[in-house]
């Protein structure tokens, strides 16, 4: 099952898109390469996404709300090694050729297909409880800081970026990653700070569940929760704070195929940021829009890294500012 959400280009994105977007930073193959035949490119994301299967696996068998868990477990296992290996006699099988928005978007339609909705549910669930409780003094020792540029720099340091911008939007929309510390002690002091010096933000989470990525459910719920009974965020107004549900599925996105609601509520915003290494890096590093925009993420798979030219780990943080 994909998401339920009919979707459209994200209003944002440079046009005519066709000619000015792609949702793939790393080239899997070009048009001079034969197209019954792998590049070493795609053997080389094939084979990372064959590793990654007996982890999805363990977490697939340990779901107790699916009957038979370790059975349909194993079903995943050999359903999605064969279509993987597949792909390596011949890439166009699937849909293909494959890309890294291909490859988990077949997992996940096999992982529903076999009654797993969110293998990754209890993990997060425990992450978050974590991270609720820790909220508040992350906003506390952020606000201690007096000197503003500090205080920015420490906040972006806390979605794992070291540099400085102009937090002089009247809009953002932020797309929002995992689970966990990563929105609840990264994402959402930032967020915060945005409303306190008066930009409307819009948070864009994920329709379904897919690894370990918040969802708009989940992220209303997570809100709710940390707001006090005046409907604050640690005596911040969340008014100008909308929660949007993306209309994608998977922990990377592609921005031709986004909620109608987001389009509507995105379509003024003179900031973008997107957050994470799947849509900020692997997915849309190189997207441009007629706005600013920020990508920002960790490096986490040695193959991205060598792409960049980095280390596993680095960090990126990719600013673009649109002259008016």
């Amino acid at each position: 099952m994909e998401t339920s959400s009919e979707t459209v280009p994200f209003p944002l994105l440079i046009t005519p898109i066709e000619s000015n977007y792609r949702a793939c930073t790393i080239p899997y193959r070009f048009p001079s390469d034969n197209p019954r035949k792998p590049t070493p490119t795609e053997i080389t994301w094939i084979d990372l996404f064959l590793n990654s299967v007996p982890s999805f696996r363990q977490r697939a068998e340990s779901d107790s709300t699916v009957a038979d868990a370790h059975i349909k477990a194993d079903k995943f296992a050999q359903r999605y090694t064969e279509i993987l290996e597949d792909f390596k006699k011949d890439p166009e099988s699937h849909g293909g050729p494959p890309d890294c928005i291909l490859l988990c978007r077949i997992r996940e339609q096999v992982l529903r297909e076999l009654g797993f909705r969110d293998i990754f549910k209890k993990v997060k669930d425990e992450e978050n409880a974590k991270a609720i409780s820790l909220f508040e003094d992350a906003v506390r020792l952020n606000d201690a800081i007096e000197d503003r540029g500090k205080c920015v720099e420490n906040l972006v340091r806390g979605i794992f970026a070291g540099n400085i911008f102009d937090l002089g939007s009247a809009q953002a929309v932020i797309f929002v990653d995992n689970s966990g510390a990563d929105i609840i002690l990264g994402i959402l002091p930032f967020a915060r700070e945005l409303l306190r010096c008066g930009t409307q933000v819009v948070l864009a989470a994920n329709d379904l569940p897919s690894i370990n990525d918040v969802t708009y459910p989940e992220l209303v719920e997570i809100i709710l929760k940390l707001k006090d009974e005046n409907g604050q965020l640690m005596g911040v107004d969340t008014s100008n704070l909308l929660i949007a549900n993306s209309g994608n599925d998977l922990p990377v996105i592609d921005l031709t195929r986004v909620s109608q609601e987001l389009a509507y509520l995105a379509s003024d915003a003179d900031l973008v940021i997107l957050e994470g290494m799947g849509r900020g890096i692997e997915t849309n590093l190189y997207a441009q829009f007629k706005c600013d925009s920020l990508k920002i993420g960790m490096v986490k798979h040695p193959e991205v890294a060598q792409f960049l030219g980095g280390r596993l780990y680095d960090c990126v943080f990719k600013y673009n500012e649109v002259l008016s």
